[in-house]
């Protein structure tokens, strides 16, 4: 049965999109992860039911875009239930994955009205590829599902952080031109997680203004931050307290108020880059 939401006439703190960090887990361990996603990882703290509540709580808000990240997000044992969910709920759904690993009865699920994908893609070399990614074989097999997304006709964009001394970035994004992805974005790496210089504390001029700008994030033990990126800035909790009460409360507009403006102006409607040749992208789905 498809549950019925009545939506307000604009999203609560004029938030489009929420990050879902559902899991940790991740069969690849990037240098440059902005968590501590490996294969030892948990699914941390929220549980289904958790993160059933707050798709719930943010179809009610409005908000039009819920975004499956992890971790790898298909790792968690719940995830096509969380899609449905959302689906049911007139929500689009953006799975970000490595696209590593892609079971067979997943391309159905990407394929359905109202699903995306975002992967990460780092050069056209794989052995620089599988460097920053820290798995060998990962370059051939995330290469092998992109080109099986596009030729499927699923809608896929990619994201390429630039994190080694003069990397392919550009041949990359050839590359995946070439291939058919029509979204594609770069960034730098910015010092958050496993990228923070040792002995360094996180900081929110790192952020590159959109935290809290049309987008927020639930981590996987519920705390509610600006974006995954400005994860050791949390707001409150979804466990203890609302979505709604969270995003229409002091502290998140204190944050809101911390975080620098954006390099660049983009449309309202804006959900990548504005110009991706020319601009730094600061999807946080990218690191």
């Amino acid at each position: 049965m498809t549950a019925l939401v009545e939506l307000p006439m604009s999203p609560l703190a004029g938030i489009r999109s929420l990050e879902l960090e559902i899991t940790g887990k991740c069969q690849l361990r990037c240098a440059h992860c902005l968590s501590e996603s490996s294969p030892q990882a948990t699914h941390g703290t929220m549980t289904p039911t958790d993160w059933r509540s707050v798709i719930t709580d943010a179809a009610a808000l409005g908000i039009r875009t819920i975004q499956l990240i992890g971790g790898e997000p298909t790792a968690h044992p719940n995830w096509r239930e969380f899609t449905e969910l959302a689906l049911s709920l007139g929500r689009h759904v953006e799975v970000y994955s490595n696209l590593f690993h892609v079971r067979d009865e997943w391309w159905d699920v990407f394929a359905l009205d109202g699903v995306t994908l975002g992967t990460s893609y780092y050069s056209d070399d794989p052995e620089e590829h599988d460097r920053i990614t820290g798995r060998a074989g990962s370059h051939a097999r995330t290469r092998s599902n992109i080109g099986e997304a596009v030729r499927r006709g699923i809608t896929i964009r990619a994201g390429i952080v630039d994190v080694l001394p003069k990397q392919r970035v550009e041949e990359a994004r050839a590359e995946l031109a070439a291939m058919g992805v029509a979204g594609i974005s770069t960034d730098r790496v910015r010092a958050v997680g496993r990228a923070m210089p040792p002995g360094t504390k996180p900081t929110l001029s790192e952020m590159c203004g959109r935290c809290t700008r049309g987008r927020a994030a639930v981590l996987p033990n519920g705390d509610l931050a600006g974006c995954v990126l400005s994860r050791d800035f949390p707001v409150g909790n979804v466990r203890d307290t609302p979505l709604a009460d969270l995003l229409g409360g002091k502290a998140w507009a204190d944050l809101a108020m911390r975080i620098p403006a954006p390099r660049a102006a983009c449309p309202p409607d804006d959900s990548g880059d504005c110009d991706p040749a020319n601009t730094e992208a600061c999807d946080p789905a990218y690191d």
